[in-house]
């Protein structure tokens, strides 16, 4: 199953880190317990993976008020074996044919 990685951006304020907070403690969701949050650090996002079948199906997610404010991003993993196909196919050519 295809491995997402959903980033949520909110404002500076720590009035905003509390709305946000207070929305996904309010609509249940185990988003907030299990992303990253980066507002300790002066980022203001937050950073959850998830496996599911699809983008639209990993933003469910979400609050539906923050569904449309996240950027999702599938993401892969290369092995060894089929880093020269992955290449050739985003690239079209073989790792090879790259200058060094």
């Amino acid at each position: 199953m295809p491995v997402y990685l959903i980033e949520h951006e909110h404002e500076e304020e720590a009035t905003a880190c509390a709305r946000v907070v207070r929305v996904f403690l309010e609509s249940g969701s185990h988003y907030l317990t299990h992303a990253d949050w980066g507002c300790g650090d002066g980022v203001h996002k937050s950073w959850f993976m998830i496996e599911a079948a699809s983008k639209n199906e990993a933003k469910m997610v979400l609050p539906p008020t923050y569904r449309e404010e996240v950027s999702i991003v599938e993401l892969q993993k290369w092995s060894m074996e089929s880093l020269d196909e992955a290449l050739r196919s985003h690239l079209g050519r073989s790792l090879d044919s790259i200058p060094r």
